[in-house]
């Protein structure tokens, strides 16, 4: 009975805790929601810069002190060189910037993506080019296609836009891929997958089976397809299905449109293919990793990294704080239970 009383008094306190801060986590969340969003901060980093930093950090390492005397002397004479036609070599030097978008399934890498494109073609002359390393296996129809619009921004003012797939551009990220005039691809990146996929799980056999009613009322005979919880029609199945296929043949249309090199019928299947393969079958133009890329045209080029970041508000730095005081609680309170058990 004494180890009963302590335990019922020590679940008490636990639950009265973790009551208390669930509150503190709920004031904290109702903070976040009130509290403007603040401005995200762009963000311009030379890769030029980073590259000849590299280059010069591994030659001092690699080569000994004659060596490395007599390059530093051919160096200054180039320079020396360089300086006589400056105005020559900076009129011919153009920009390429570089935007990295790592998609998820929501596509909510988009707002980045649009702010960094704004702020590109602010500054960028029809003699630059813009660089896009996609990563992404897709995603959302809408989320997508808004971030494929925001590549056709760059073409639109005229400006080279060259995509580049290291690891995965497949379906939504393949619609972003394709506006470019240049797609390059790793060997083994994947690439493809012009298709278009919806599912969902039915519930009411379940519900039935346990005398649950469902109701759910719509005006228009199509407002709702398919429902997790009600009962699924022919009709409407067919309906479903017919939407998809539109979706499909709109996709297979923006493809056709950018890439009209392509025997869509053969790739618009919803598989996807290895990098070497989408290069045989015109998904891609040219077997190059971004590295190589960027390399290549450091000598020619001037690089810039853009990136756009927002600050996490107050509210949010202390939402993550509350979850972390909670999560470490429980685990305290986790241990206690064990030792008075014990």
């Amino acid at each position: 009975m004494e180890f009963l009383f302590e335990y019922g008094l020590f679940l008490a306190k636990a639950i009265t805790l973790v009551v208390a801060i669930a509150l503190v986590v709920g004031l904290i969340v109702g903070m976040t929601s009130k509290q403007k969003q603040p401005s995200g901060n762009l963000e311009f980093v030379s890769l030029s810069e980073h590259y000849d930093d590299i280059k010069s950090a591994a030659q001092s390492v690699l080569l000994d002190k004659d060596a490395l005397k007599k390059l530093e002397k051919e160096e200054k004479q180039k320079q020396k060189k360089k300086s006589k036609r400056k105005g020559i070599e900076q009129a011919q030097k153009n920009n390429l910037f570089v935007v990295n978008f790592n998609g998820s399934m929501d596509a909510h890498e988009v707002d980045m993506l649009r702010e960094e494109i704004t702020a590109i073609l602010c500054v960028a002359s029809k003699n630059d080019e813009v660089l896009v390393n996609v990563e992404s296996g897709g995603g959302v129809v809408h989320g997508y296609g808004l971030a494929a619009s925001q590549l056709q921004r760059v073409k639109d003012k005229g400006i080279k836009l060259t995509v580049s797939v290291d690891k995965v551009a497949a379906s939504g990220g393949y619609m972003m891929a394709c506006v470019a005039d240049k797609i390059l691809s790793a060997p083994f990146a994947i690439i493809g997958s012009i298709g278009v996929i919806a599912q969902l799980p039915n519930f009411n056999k379940i519900l039935k089976k346990n005398d649950i009613e469902f109701e759910q009322h719509t005006a228009g005979d199509f407002k709702r397809t398919l429902t997790m919880f009600g009962e699924n029609t022919d009709a409407g199945r067919e309906k479903f299905q017919a939407e998809i296929e539109d979706v499909h043949l709109m996709f297979k249309e923006f493809v056709k449109q950018h890439r009209p090199q392509l025997d869509i019928d053969k790739v618009a299947t919803g598989e996807y293919w290895y990098g070497q393969r989408a290069k045989e079958l015109a998904l891609v133009d040219e077997l190059l990793t971004s590295d190589d890329y960027l390399m290549q045209a450091n000598d020619s080029q001037k690089l810039y990294k853009i990136s756009y970041a927002t600050k996490k508000t107050l509210a949010q730095k202390l939402g993550f704080a509350a979850y972390q005081s909670v999560e470490q609680m429980f685990m305290r309170l986790f241990d206690a239970g064990n030792k008075l058990y014990k």
